[in-house]
């Protein structure tokens, strides 16, 4: 804590509340916009109002909102390279809420990972020096600029379902977001301020599919439990469900009058439903395999289907008749729209193309390639110019819909999109992705030596002994191998784990290696010299056995480090949590909780005093390994993969699953005071 800060604690909590109400707002209507700049870029003024209770990261961003009134463009104080670097903050800030609204205590390690990269801005400079000078607890630094950064088309992140996020769906008036997930729930979302409004709980099973009616009063949701629910969009009540499919349900369009629903199925059947009562008026049979999407033309006369079968279907809804079928996709079609004039129809597929269609003339027009694996989703911009594709490659890529040409890629998931969506202005997108999370996005703005060959599985883990001499490699054939490093032939095999061997450690005196294994359990081994002879060989197997098994995760194990000093043994579970173990007799001696997903990767730093986790909850940890606290926390954009310490004990480098690189510096301990 700052001066600042420490005379703003002293404060009576409605001396603080009146202050970072008014401090903003008074100082643009007075035109006092030099002060106004000065507060908005101070990081103690930020450190503040994010930490008040009665306000947070939200109400900080609004502050930033002010600077856009008319009037004060007017004033003689506007300066259009300050507000620039207002702008960027207010960026940051908003691209990181998800993060902050959980810690704020990752306020510093956020602020300074995505304004790194500001070099020219006088204003944020300054900003990344006060938080260098005034963050005096632990925290993780960003040495090079490896979070994305403000002023791109990312602009905030909805983060709240437990599972994967597979359709997503905007309300008419643009306000808010309603995402289905196969946590078996659907969310609302404040599209302004990424808040989750509530939650509509009542499937046993996973959602696959989500409409809006079009007057924006109530939500259709479907299911892989074989129904589809209609939900009153303000009360979150559930109005009734439709039953009739005899398996999942894939898809729903809603006709343009608000009156119909209708539905795909793995059944390989579309339903009619009137949405007024909740009865099943007619089914459309025709094709082969499951129907994976459903669109209606603007005039609600046509319904288009997307099947499993390669097809796409166009049916006239008036005489329940299929009209004729669009063939040309070689494998599964995932999605399907039109154009808002009704007359083109583009269709996304698992061969990795779209295609877009003449609807009147039943013409493939184009083909679009560009995407490295399957599509999953597309939705179009309201004016038909562009159209968004969203794939199994993590990426989003806009088109422009005249020429098929690729305007470019929005890339920051880190699994599978499988939801894309355009809000009704057309200046933002919405995905839904494999990694759980939602995203908004702006739409305007090495020599080899030799190979080891002998694994009969893949190798998924190796180590090298202190001497340089020999390497252990781990498989998932459940096998250990030593190795010769400067001839590359095999020394011998270990075995004894039951499942897939996922890590490797050597202890500093080279004479003993820890490995974890999916049988959830970490194994120690007597790493001897191999000698030529017979008994010297009876000899060789009995000293290269076993010494002894660690017990005690309850899943499979990902990771494990020696301490330097060679006592201790922590391993990383995909339990959640971290053990330290004693080396000499084998016994656990304490658990290290506090992540929400499985801990992939481990180290310890060289003076055997904090240990560091990554985790595919996204963050990385360090901790206090006297006080088994943890000091200091990371949030990255995606699981993070792996972990080391460099021989300075204070950077860090993380991996994450996107490709990224995190180089960090543990700040503020002990052991760099």
């Amino acid at each position: 804590m700052g001066e600042f800060a420490d005379k703003f604690a002293a404060q009576s909590p409605a001396f603080q509340r009146a202050y970072l109400v008014s401090l903003a707002p008074n100082l643009v209507k007075s035109g006092k916009l030099e002060k106004y700049y000065q507060t908005l870029t101070d990081f103690d003024f930020i450190n503040a109002k994010i930490n008040h209770p009665e306000f947070g990261v939200q109400a900080l961003i609004e502050d930033y909102d002010l600077i856009d009134g008319a009037e004060t463009l007017n004033y003689p104080e506007y300066n259009s390279e300050k507000v620039k670097s207002l702008k960027l903050i207010q960026g940051a800030l908003r691209i990181s809420a998800h993060i902050l609204a959980g810690d704020k205590q990752q306020l510093a390690s956020q602020l300074y990972g995505r304004l790194l990269h500001q070099k020219k801005s006088e204003e944020i400079q300054v900003l990344l020096a006060q938080i260098k000078q005034k963050t005096t607890t632990p925290w993780l630094r960003s040495l090079t600029p490896s979070l994305t950064p403000p002023g791109g088309r990312l602009l905030r992140t909805l983060n709240g379902h437990s599972d994967w996020v597979k359709a997503v769906a905007v309300t008419p008036n643009g306000k808010q977001v309603i995402s289905a997930s196969l946590d078996n729930t659907l969310k609302v979302w404040d599209l302004a301020t990424g808040e989750e409004l509530f939650t509509l709980n009542g499937y046993s099973q996973s959602l696959k599919a989500v409409a809006v009616t079009p007057n924006g009063q109530q939500v259709i949701s479907a299911s892989s439990d074989h129904t589809l629910k209609v939900w009153n969009l303000t009360t979150g009540e559930e109005l009734f469900t439709l039953n009739g499919h005899s398996y999942s349900v894939n898809a729903i369009a809603v006709t343009p009058d608000g009156q119909q629903v209708i539905s795909g199925s793995d059944d390989k059947t579309l339903k009619v439903w009137n949405l007024a009562t909740g009865k099943e008026i007619f089914t459309l049979n025709g094709h082969s395999l499951w129907v994976n999407a459903v669109a209606v033309t603007p005039n609600g006369q046509q319904v288009i289907s997307a099947s499993w079968d390669n097809t796409l279907k166009v049916w006239n809804l008036a005489t329940r008749e299929q009209l004729f079928t669009l063939n040309g996709h070689s494998l599964s079609v995932n999605a399907v729209a039109v154009t808002p004039n009704g007359q083109q129809v583009i269709s996304a597929s698992s061969d990795k193309t779209l295609k877009v269609w003449n609807l009147a003339t039943e013409e493939e027009l184009f083909t679009v390639n560009s995407h490295s694996q399957s599509i999953n989703a597309v939705a179009f911009t309201p004016d038909g110019q562009q159209v968004i594709s969203a794939s199994d490659d993590k990426t989003l890529k806009v088109w422009n819909l005249a020429t098929g040409n690729k305007l470019f890629t929005l890339t920051g998931h880190s699994d599978w999109v499988n939801a894309v969506t355009v809000t009704p202005n057309g200046k933002q997108a919405i995905s839904g992705s494999t990694d759980k999370t939602l995203k908004v996005w702006n739409l305007a703005t090495g020599k080899q030596v030799f190979t080891l060959y002998g694994h009969s599985h893949s190798v998924n883990a190796v180590a090298v002994t202190p001497n340089g001499q020999q390497v252990i490699s781990g498989s998932y054939g459940k096998t250990l191998k030593v190795w010769n490093l400067v001839t590359g032939k095999e020394l011998f095999t270990l075995y004894g784990h039951s499942y897939s061997v996922n890590a490797v450690a050597v202890t500093p005196n080279g004479q003993q290696v820890i490995s974890a294994s999916s049988d959830n359990t970490l194994k120690i081994w007597n790493l001897a010299t191999e000698k030529q002879g017979f008994f010297s060989c009876i000899r060789n197997l009995i000293s290269r056995r076993k010494l002894f098994t660690l017990n005690g995760h309850s899943r499979w194990v990902n990771a494990v480090a020696v301490i330097p000093n060679g006592q201790q043994v922590i391993s990383a579970s995909w339990d959640n949590t971290l053990k330290v173990w004693n080396l000499a007799d084998g016994q656990e001696l304490f658990t290290l909780n506090g992540h929400s997903s499985y801990v992939r990767a481990v180290a310890v730093t060289p003076d055997g005093q904090q240990v560091i986790s990554a985790s595919w909850d996204n963050t990385l940890k360090a901790w206090n390994l006297a006080t088994r606290e943890v000091i200091a926390t990371f949030t990255g954009e995606s699981p993070l993969h792996c972990c080391a310490v460099a021989p300075d004990g204070m950077t860090i480098v993380a991996g994450e699953q996107s490709g990224k690189l995190h180089f960090l510096r543990l700040e503020n301990t002990e052991s760099n005071s």
